[in-house]
């Protein structure tokens, strides 16, 4: 029996059992689905929802279930929207907005919504004009953070039945008319210039406050120092009352005498006195202190 006789001979022998290790390969290669990080799998069988599968290996019912969508569960980014809105002061603004969401719940998503990103779109410009409506101008851009929380939560309650999470909504930009940046550029400019006036009025204010205070300062130390000079020529004047009280009248003299002295001196040390006249009584003030000096000594 040559080798193609006895080759015929085992397989129809075990055509049977060939035919079923195919079946049983065929169905565990059909069965066995591997499901990537970054996807899930909605499983259908006989056209309802069956399952969701998860990432890693999982196991289905060949030929009876099958995978009917691929979702990616990666972040996503909406294209950059732009919408005319309306203030609460009737100021036309275009915003543009950008938001970024997941899917959490591959089967509400497939089978409650058709476009989900044209959904959310649609919702987002619904949410900003509403909201832009309730605020004036000067609010929206004072208040850009508030506002895109309170538009972050509200899409988030909106698109909460349709298995999608909103992380993240941001207002790129808030762009006015030519009239309307012309007129804001107008009440900048007279802004500033009322503060520059206001400044400048503090200033001069403030320089007339400290001229007062100074003048003020100098009195008070003018004050003081006539108030020392007082006190010196009143302890001047005890002590002189001092010594008459208790030497008599000759202490009197000596001190008109040496007042007289005095005055004499500062009439010779004047400019320009290259000539001294004294008088008899400057004389006979000298003498007397010489007198009184000498009857001291």
């Amino acid at each position: 029996m040559d080798i193609e006789a006895l080759t015929l001979s085992i397989l129809e022998n075990n055509l049977a059992w060939l035919l079923l290790a195919v079946l049983v390969i065929i169905l565990i290669v059909k069965s066995v689905k591997i499901v990537p990080q970054s996807e899930q799998h909605v499983v259908e069988r006989f056209g309802r929802l069956r399952a969701v599968l998860g990432p890693g290996i999982n196991m289905i019912v060949p030929f009876i279930d099958r995978i009917a969508h691929k979702i990616s569960i990666l972040e996503r980014q909406l294209p950059t929207a732009s919408q005319d809105a309306i203030t609460r002061d009737n100021v036309l603004t275009q915003v543009d907005t950008s938001v970024f969401y997941r899917i959490t719940e591959p089967e509400k998503t497939v089978y409650r919504i058709r476009d989900v990103d044209s959904a959310i779109s649609t919702t987002v410009a619904g949410i900003v004009r509403a909201e832009i409506g309730k605020m004036d101008l000067d609010e929206v851009q004072a208040n850009r953070n508030s506002l895109i929380d309170t538009i972050k939560s509200t899409v988030e309650q909106a698109v909460d039945d349709w298995g999608i999470e909103v992380t993240r909504a941001e207002i790129l930009d808030v762009n006015l008319d030519a009239a309307t940046r012309a007129a804001m550029m107008q009440q900048l400019n007279a802004e500033r210039a009322r503060r520059a006036q206001v400044t400048e009025a503090e200033g001069s204010k403030r320089a007339v406050e400290l001229a007062a205070d100074a003048e003020l300062y100098a009195s008070e130390q003018t004050a003081k120092a006539r108030r020392v000079l007082a006190d010196a020529e009143a302890y001047a004047t005890q002590v002189v009352a001092t010594a008459i009280n208790e030497n008599g009248l000759e202490a009197a003299q000596y001190q008109i005498a040496l007042k007289q002295v005095e005055a004499v001196g500062k009439m010779s040390s004047g400019a320009g006195n290259q000539t001294i006249v004294v008088p008899a009584e400057a004389l006979a003030a000298f003498g007397d202190a010489f007198k009184l000096l000498k009857g001291r000594s």
